[in-house]
């Protein structure tokens, strides 16, 4: 009995430890992209290899696990996939890196944390999703918004004092450059950078909530990855027209495209499709401060980043906000569902009243007819005209 459970909790605990694994390697993502750039690698040759990478990943895991639930391919489903790959991943990974450059990891990393309130805006603005401000839900989604919107302009405009938490002396980066010191107007860049990126893949997540529907999870990664690898390559191949540039030897350049690309952009993205399948995208969701954690400790710890005031007091303004939004979609989606067991309970109650009635007949002093039970469907005409066949109760 008592293994039993035992099995029970830990088959229940598959997820989450699926989601904590999946959020702390999409955290080492930061840091390896630090990297790469001190190396000298050029962020948008970078992204190409990645999708490159991905592509070659997952293509094969969609060929074998999908090939007979995958339907045929339409004209909506290869743009939904175009679009999925511009947002989700040449333009919006661009973006996003562009803004790890200008700024810190830690810094990004505190950014992402407002894409379920950028997702909910876009949703109210395209009719996906009600304000409802007068029940408790519209509220915490509300009310989490904006404070999370709160959180990322404190991390833009307020840095404070440096909280010394701890203190390794220990920056990897130093090897073969000196760290610039990012000026003011970096920094602001760089926020309207991580926030135009978030809005992308706050985009990314709507179409692959359309895409979904009609397409499976681990085919729609692999449209993406691929949409995603020739535009990151098209891109690549205009802004950077020194081939020397796409050159990857055995260094630091290829553990990180084979880290991002192969690990983080293909395993990881079908793990969270598996989680998002199991407990819902809310679940999934909620994970994102993990992704947080991760780079805040690594960053000081291997990169010598600093922890501020002002960064701490928005990562906690983010984190609540994004959890008031997620109680607040969560308890929505419960009410939808307890409606639509009511609803689903009328209708089986409706259909059993309008099944049929039994007449039962029986003989009479004279011209006897032999007794039987008839059953008479009701027609809707019938119902709304009230000639409904009456009952006659033999004494």
């Amino acid at each position: 009995m008592t293994t039993g459970m035992f099995w029970n909790v830990m088959t229940g605990l598959k997820p989450v430890l699926a989601m904590v694994v999946v959020q702390m390697s999409l955290g080492g993502i930061n840091i390896m992209y630090k990297f790469a750039k001190n190396d000298g690698m050029s962020m948008k040759v970078l992204i190409a290899y990645r999708y490159m990478f991905a592509t070659a990943f997952v293509v094969p895991l969609a060929l074998i696990f999908d090939r007979k639930t995958r339907p045929k391919m339409t004209w909506m489903i290869f743009l939904q996939g175009s679009l999925s790959g511009l947002f989700g991943g040449s333009l919006g990974q661009n973006l996003y890196a562009e803004s790890l450059n200008l700024t810190s990891a830690t810094f990004a990393a505190a950014m992402t944390n407002i894409i379920p309130a950028v997702t909910f805006v876009l949703a109210v603005i395209l009719r996906m999703e009600r304000l409802a401000i007068g029940t408790a839900a519209g509220k915490a989604k509300v009310l989490g918004t904006l404070l999370s919107i709160s959180g990322a302009m404190i991390l833009t405009f307020y840095k404070g004092v440096d909280l010394k938490l701890w203190s390794t002396n220990i920056n990897l980066l130093h090897h073969s450059a000196p760290v610039s010191r990012q000026s003011s107007n970096d920094q602001i860049l760089g926020s309207i950078l991580a926030v135009v990126a978030c809005m992308c893949f706050a985009v990314w997540l709507i179409i692959q909530a359309k895409m979904s529907m009609v397409y499976p999870s681990c085919s729609g990664t692999a449209l993406t990855c691929i949409s995603a690898a020739i535009q990151s390559a098209v891109y690549g191949m205009c802004a950077e027209k020194d081939w020397s540039a796409w050159k990857l030897g055995w260094n630091i350049r290829l553990l990180t495209v084979v880290y991002i690309g192969a690990w983080a952009s293909g395993l990881m993205i079908t793990l969270i499709s598996w989680a998002a399948r199991l407990r819902g995208p809310l679940f999934v969701s909620s994970f994102y401060p993990v992704m947080l954690l991760t780079v805040a400790i690594l960053g000081s710890l291997l990169l010598d980043e600093k922890l501020y005031l002002g960064s701490m007091i928005a990562a906690v303004l983010i984190i609540v906000g994004l959890y008031g939004v997620l109680w607040g979609k969560g308890k929505e989606m419960k009410q939808k569902q307890s409606a639509q067991v009511e609803v689903d309970g009328s209708k089986s109650s409706g259909e059993l009243e309008l099944r049929g009635i039994v007449i039962e007949t029986s003989s009479t002093s004279e011209g006897k007819l032999p007794a039987s039970n008839t059953i008479y469907p009701i027609q809707a005409a019938d119902r709304e005209s009230s000639a409904v066949p009456s009952v006659a109760r033999g004494e």
